[in-house]
């Protein structure tokens, strides 16, 4: 079987993402999303989380860019933002993450995977590019500093499915939203994108006529468990 899990970077990030994160979800293919806990729009986020309840949460660990990027202090850091950002995350939603991953990718760094890792042990989360899920990262509209709409189109993202999604369960990240003049990123007007192609209806005859079937990260112990040997 082909399972996929849609998910959505940068929850509580902003007003217009949280908007275009829900929308996806309700009106298109997103399953699963991962809350940034320490932004202004956190519990903005939450409160429209606890309402999806098919929509799984994570954990967005943010390692702000402060102080050294490598070696012990870094390491300390990485630690200290696991601890509290997990207890930050519960106080918001109640609950415990259905999953673990990182913004910008930072727990990729050698100095911060080991203390990923551990975490995710202790808690019992599957961490990004290490569990049982497959990665996929290429629905992504932005890379050399420059623009590249056509790569999260519709029809990429169709092609995408139909050549790139396998057996097994697989994560497709993406970063649907609305752009707002204040917000900081770079990656803006691509988000708008993202979202209408999420919420294309092509994509869902796409998935059907491949035999791709949604999921998410909570319910992932059921699916491996329920997987053959």
């Amino acid at each position: 079987m082909k399972y996929l899990i849609v998910n959505a970077d940068d929850f509580g990030a902003s007003p217009g993402i949280n908007r275009g994160i829900l929308e996806a979800h309700q009106g298109g293919i997103l399953t699963s999303t991962s809350l940034l806990v320490n932004r202004a729009a956190s519990e903005a986020a939450a409160l429209l989380g606890r309402d999806a309840s098919e929509l799984s949460i994570g954990l967005h660990v943010d390692v702000r860019d402060e102080g050294p990027s490598s070696g012990a202090d870094f390491r300390h850091r990485v630690h200290e933002a696991l601890q509290t950002q997990l207890r930050r995350f519960e106080e918001l939603l109640g609950r415990p993450p259905t999953h673990l991953d990182s913004h910008h990718n930072v727990h990729r760094r050698p100095e911060a995977l080991p203390e990923f890792i551990r975490f995710a042990g202790q808690h019992g989360l599957p961490l990004r590019e290490n569990s049982s899920v497959r990665y996929f990262s290429k629905f992504y509209g932005r890379w050399g500093g420059r623009t590249h709409l056509e790569q999260i189109s519709t029809e990429s993202l169709a092609r995408m499915l139909e050549t790139e999604i396998g057996e097994g369960i697989t994560e497709l990240s993406c970063h649907p939203g609305y752009a707002e003049p204040d917000y900081p990123g770079s990656y803006a007007a691509e988000r708008v994108v993202e979202l209408r192609t999420l919420c294309d209806p092509l994509i869902r005859e796409v998935l059907a006529a491949s035999s791709i079937q949604l999921t998410n990260y909570a319910r992932l112990d059921e699916l491996v468990a329920g997987a053959p040997a």
